[in-house]
């Protein structure tokens, strides 16, 4: 699991805290009720935050992928569906989709491999 990056987490009532300051989550045993879940403690502060929302709420909040990383996957996913249909497409089709409507499958082809090699490059340098 990462923690993102200078993401706001909903603690509840109104209160939010920066994903990554976050240092530990600890549900609260005594004293349990509304509006008393769980301990967020913070980088730099010795006293915690009390949030009203339940410890695995927030965690689940704190290592979610962002939007943006998901729509980006589930793009190249359909990049890569699309990729895998232009190859099965016999060359008398490809030929007279060309000419007749104007539409050059092989530099869609080329484009969209260009496009998931790069997509794959930024990927490795972030995972190293």
């Amino acid at each position: 699991m990462k923690i993102q990056s200078s993401v706001l987490i909903h603690l509840g009532f109104g209160k939010y805290v920066r994903s990554d300051q976050v240092t530990s989550v600890i549900p609260i045993e005594e004293g349990r009720g509304p509006g008393r879940r769980t301990y967020i403690y913070l980088q730099g502060q010795a006293d915690p935050i009390v949030a009203s929302r339940a410890e695995d709420s927030i965690v689940r909040d704190l290592v979610q992928e962002p939007r943006e990383i998901t729509q980006s996957r589930q793009q190249q996913e359909i990049m890569q569906d699309l990729l895998l249909d232009l190859t099965n497409i016999n060359s008398t089709v490809r030929r007279i989709v060309r000419d007749e409507g104007g539409l050059d499958l092989e530099r869609l082809e080329r484009r969209i491999r260009e496009v998931l090699e790069e997509s794959a490059v930024l990927v490795a340098r972030e995972l190293n």
